[in-house]
């Protein structure tokens, strides 16, 4: 029987990733109409490895920051990939060292808790970690999808 090891996550990726996160949350904080930044997938959840691309959803109005030129500029290496998910315009960026950045630039809309949204929900429930949050969206967003808010009277 073969057995395949997963790579091990080394102290200079997470610093990487780290300091990407960083990067993002620095800009975001000079721009009022970005309402919102969280990671969410494999680094959310704290299951990450030497293949896992960072995810980051940045909630804004400005369609202007779905433009690759943004992302690339900011965090340097070359855009591998774009595409639209519903309302979610993802952008990926390959840094020279080989991590795979992906930025999902989305309506605050995305965000809504009055429902909140299945595609929303997914991304929600499969990780996440709220980074910068000025005016409290994801932070309601994050509660909205608490399962015991979901479906009350069921404990886990």
């Amino acid at each position: 029987m073969r057995v395949t090891l997963d790579p091990v996550l080394t102290q200079a990726r997470s610093r990487e990733v780290h300091s990407v996160v960083d990067t993002v949350v620095e800009w975001a904080a000079e721009r009022a109409e970005v309402r919102g930044v969280l990671v969410v997938g494999s680094w959310a959840r704290g299951t990450a490895r030497m293949d896992s691309d960072v995810d980051v959803v940045v909630l804004t109005g400005n369609v202007h920051y779905s433009v690759a030129g943004v992302w690339t500029g900011l965090l340097g290496g070359e855009m591998v990939r774009s595409a639209e998910w519903g309302p979610l315009r993802e952008i990926r960026v390959r840094r020279p060292s080989g991590l795979v950045v992906e930025i999902g630039v989305t309506p605050v809309s995305w965000a809504d808790t009055d429902p909140v949204d299945a595609g929303t929900q997914r991304v929600i429930d499969d990780g996440h970690r709220v980074v910068h949050d000025p005016a409290g969206v994801l932070a309601r967003l994050s509660a909205a999808c608490e399962p015991e808010r979901r479906h009350p009277g069921l404990r886990p």
